[in-house]
């Protein structure tokens, strides 16, 4: 199926922003609309329905359920409430972290520590329908705005975010208000974040890994700390491109055979979807012409090991090439590592 036939979903930040519009009015007016319309960064105005409401004590809760629309998004059905209070007048919009929602403790984030984990583009759009709402009826902007996300602490085990030191629940984000199934936008900066963080804490040597065993072993091979661990997956691409800008002293690119393989042929994002070991080509670096008609990347390995051809060091080499063309930075120190599936080192360049 065609991206353009899947359907697209709405980020955290925009659904944050409409419990929060939603909330303030219910504090001026003592209705809640629902349906509630956002502005989002590129002028689009959706509109959103609430789940929950509730006006009591001085506060107003709204609350809307993602839709991630076709994206397999970790957040996706997630409850996310905007709790809202007045303040004083002068005090500003202040953000604050509710249950299910993270804190940051550590440096290079776009947020400073202690700060709770709603991201700037979020809290932008959050001032900008606060602001839109106090102007039409000529009241204050002073507000107090909890967000909270239902199971955000267990959901957040299944990113990034105690990675990158941002506890106790997930983090409201995006760009543009939009997620684009299979866009894998969040975890592409996820990799950002997490070099971020690298450097702030003056980390010089970070491995990129394509998964857990790898990453494991690499980790091993070097002992590394948690920070320079890299949750590449596949966007070896992405990951090189961002150190162009945000260099460090090291980077080890570490991965299983078959993913390397694909690096080794001048695929950048190594997802099926992209492409797959092309046998034609292992047997023409390997000399061995039976490699053509191999079943897998791990039987190519196992017919060049019969020949006495250490396949992985021929890959190795040839994905260090490709790296070190779209890394194009010689400040930086670049290794490819091969790893077997028990985590054993095959090759490295």
């Amino acid at each position: 199926m065609e991206n353009s036939q899947l359907r697209k979903g709405w980020t955290t930040g925009a659904c944050a922003t409409a419990g929060a519009k939603a909330a303030f009015l219910a504090l001026i007016t003592g209705q809640f609309p629902n349906p509630v319309d956002i502005l989002l960064p590129r002028g689009q105005r959706p509109f959103f329905s609430l789940a929950k409401t509730a006006l009591e004590n001085g506060y107003a809760f709204a609350s809307v359920v993602k839709d991630a629309g076709d994206d397999p998004d970790v957040t996706h059905n997630a409850l996310i409430t905007a709790r809202v209070k007045f303040l004083p007048a002068g005090s500003g919009i202040i953000f604050r972290a509710g249950t299910g929602v993270g804190t940051v403790t550590k440096p290079g984030l776009p947020l400073a520590a202690g700060e709770p984990a709603i991201n700037p583009v979020p809290r932008a759009m959050m001032q900008t329908a606060i602001k839109e709402i106090a102007e039409k009826y000529s009241r204050n902007d002073d507000v107090e705005i909890e967000i909270s996300v239902e199971n955000g602490e267990k959901i957040a085990l299944k990113t990034m975010n105690p990675r990158l030191g941002i506890l106790g629940g997930i983090s409201i984000l995006g760009t543009t208000g939009i997620v684009i199934p299979f866009s894998c936008s969040a975890w592409i900066h996820s990799i950002y974040r997490g070099i971020d963080v690298a450097r702030a804490e003056g980390i010089n040597h970070i491995a990129g890994s394509t998964g857990s065993t790898s990453e494991a072993a690499v980790q091993k091979l070097y002992n590394l700390p948690e920070s320079a661990l890299i949750d590449m997956g596949d966007f070896v691409g992405g990951m090189l491109k961002y150190l162009r800008k945000h260099p460090v002293k090291k980077i080890t690119i570490a991965g299983g055979f078959g993913k390397m393989c694909k690096l080794a042929q001048g695929l950048l994002d190594l997802h099926s979807r992209a492409g797959s070991v092309d046998m034609e080509f292992l047997a023409d670096i390997s000399g061995i012409e039976g490699i053509i008609n191999a079943n897998t990347a791990k039987h190519a390995l196992e017919i060049a090991n019969l020949h006495n051809i250490n396949l992985a060091e021929l890959i190795a080499g040839k994905a260090f090439k490709n790296a070190t063309k779209a890394l194009d930075c010689n400040d930086i120190e670049l290794e490819i590592a091969i790893f077997d599936r028990e985590g054993k080192l095959l090759a490295i360049e």
